[in-house]
């Protein structure tokens, strides 16, 4: 409830100043006084899923663009839909100059679920699955995004155009910067793996996209650029300690290049418990506080309220790549990401983000080798009039195998038999959109996506592949 009151004033906070903003400035459409500026995105359209799950009202892309283990062969989805190519969200940003050459600088942003008005919530749609086996689960997935008032940013700092610019808060991950700059299809959800899965900008798990508690500094200088990013993670709900470093540069016109790394302690990612987990612990099902809790719920822990997560120490680096040629863009990007055991193990009992509770623990998902995922990216935008964008691009992920031993089948299928989990295994998708800008605040696109699981990958799923052809309508303020 606190949550919600504060989003709401928030919000009258800032329909306040868009009035202000509208009488104040005549020379622009846009909503800025004083260096302040309201603004905001509102996506909706309609997706046609052959295999698909019902609409999900927090889960932020609204639907499983990319196909997901819950997703039912014989179950169609044919609706509106939210969010495909960009967050709904309304913010504010502002700069303002208290000394020459120096400005301090702020964001705060809140993302919504356009169809219900409901914050974005990915935790909260994945504990509404616990205890509910796959073929009947609705839609649902992690997310950095869990019902926080300022779920997409709130930060500020100081900027200069000579010595950089330093800032304090919630922030995007400098992996996920990158994301904005070089994913072909621009972090959609529905059109783009590396928009709809968080993976790729939060260091192998979409909960550390977005880092609280960080400090986070960039400089441009000349063609060049620099960036640094320190997650004070200890105590809190996100986990423990993160750093990411990037380094890029535009060598030429139209060119653009960036290398970055990152680690992050303690990572966590959920998904829905099983019914046998949801079984409280008792004298007989041992131990009452387990350091690590897969089998059964601690009864202080509020089952409304609990994740079951798998805590990982991650490390990647990253590359991406742009070039600009006439009417012409050109992008691609690659991750390799390493997935361990954790030095730090969490525990039952500890915060999650949004005020969520980790209820299960598996702190020995990676007990012999690293899990390696590598992301592969490319596309190219073809801007067929100054009004018509149409990009196309290839997607590509590869899963190492990562556990031996008996029981664990690779390859499988022998006899009917499906890789395990921990075999190697891919998944390629590709995705083609049109989108046409009648200005800088409405366009409407159409578009499709394909994607696919193989051997590992495709272990414990009800169906290998989705396809989602959507149309829709965004408005930009």
């Amino acid at each position: 409830m606190k949550k919600y009151l504060a989003c709401a004033s928030a919000l009258a906070a800032l329909a306040t100043l868009g009035n202000a903003a509208r009488a104040a400035d005549t020379t622009d459409d846009s909503l800025t006084w004083f260096g302040v500026t309201l603004y905001g995105t509102f996506d909706v359209g309609y997706t046609y899923q052959p295999r698909g799950t019902p609409l999900n009202d927090y889960f932020p892309p609204g639907l499983e663009y990319m196909v997901q283990k819950n997703e039912q062969p014989k179950h169609s989805y044919s609706g509106v839909s939210e969010n495909a190519l960009s967050q709904s969200k309304i913010g504010l940003r502002g700069t303002h100059e208290f000394f020459p050459g120096w400005s301090g600088v702020f964001r705060m942003e809140t993302h919504i679920q356009p169809l219900s008005g409901n914050l974005s919530d990915g935790v909260k749609s994945v504990i509404q699955q616990n205890g509910i086996p796959a073929a009947k689960q609705q839609t649902n997935g992690d997310s950095n995004r869990a019902g926080q008032p300022f779920g997409g940013a709130i930060w500020a700092g100081v900027s200069s155009p000579t010595y950089g610019t330093l800032t304090f808060g919630r922030q995007l991950s400098l992996l996920a910067d990158n994301i904005t700059r070089y994913d072909p299809m621009g972090g959609s959800y529905a059109f783009s793996f590396l928009g709809y899965s968080g993976t790729f900008g939060g260091v192998g798990d979409t909960q550390d996209l977005r880092l609280d508690n960080s400090v986070k500094y960039f400089n441009q200088i000349g063609p060049g650029r620099v960036a640094f990013m320190f997650q004070n993670g200890q105590g809190t709900s996100s986990g423990n300690n993160a750093i990411e470093g990037d380094i890029g540069a535009d060598p030429i016109p139209g060119m653009s290049i960036d290398a970055a790394y990152a680690n992050k302690r303690d990572a966590i990612i959920i998904a829905p418990a099983s019914a046998a987990q949801m079984t409280p612990c008792t004298a007989g099902n041992p131990p009452a506080n387990p350091p690590t809790a897969t089998n059964c719920l601690i009864a202080t822990i509020d089952p409304s309220q609990a994740s079951n997560a798998t805590v990982s120490d991650n490390w990647s680096w990253q590359v991406g790549f742009s070039y600009l040629f006439q009417q012409f863009k050109f992008s691609a990007a690659f991750e390799d990401i390493h997935f361990r055991n954790p030095h730090t193990p969490l525990l039952p009992g500890v915060p999650d983000l949004g005020g969520y509770t980790l209820g299960w623990t598996n702190n020995d998902a990676y007990p012999q080798k690293a899990k390696i995922l590598l992301y592969h990216a490319v596309g190219l935008k073809y801007s067929a009039s100054k009004n018509l964008d149409i990009t196309g691009a290839w997607y590509y992920i590869f899963q190492n195998q990562f556990k031996k031993g008996a029981g664990i089948a690779c390859p499988g299928g022998n006899n009917g038999i499906k890789d395990n989990a921990a075999c190697s295994g891919r998944e390629p998708g590709y995705s083609l959109v049109a989108d046409y800008k009648f200005d800088r605040h409405f366009d409407i696109y159409a578009g499709v996506m394909y994607s696919h699981l193989a051997d590992g990958l495709a272990s414990g799923t009800l169906t290998t592949f989705t396809i989602d052809p959507t149309i829709g309508g965004r408005f930009n303020f």
